[in-house]
């Protein structure tokens, strides 16, 4: 697993930060933490602005 930050591109706002397989998955578990299914449930307001998964190097 590698680490990931999600990041809300219109503010840089970070949302999440974990392990994930990839981008992806990354943003999926950001989801599944906010009590969504996936990243495609997420409210519009959280979308509308894009989503980043970004690679963390530690």
């Amino acid at each position: 697993m590698r680490v990931f930050q999600v990041r809300q591109q219109v503010t840089g706002a970070i949302l999440w930060t974990g392990a994930a397989s990839g981008p992806i998955a990354a943003l999926d578990a950001m989801a599944h933490e906010a009590g969504y299914y996936d990243h495609g449930d997420l409210p519009e307001h959280i979308r509308a602005g894009g989503l980043h998964a970004e690679e963390v190097r530690v």
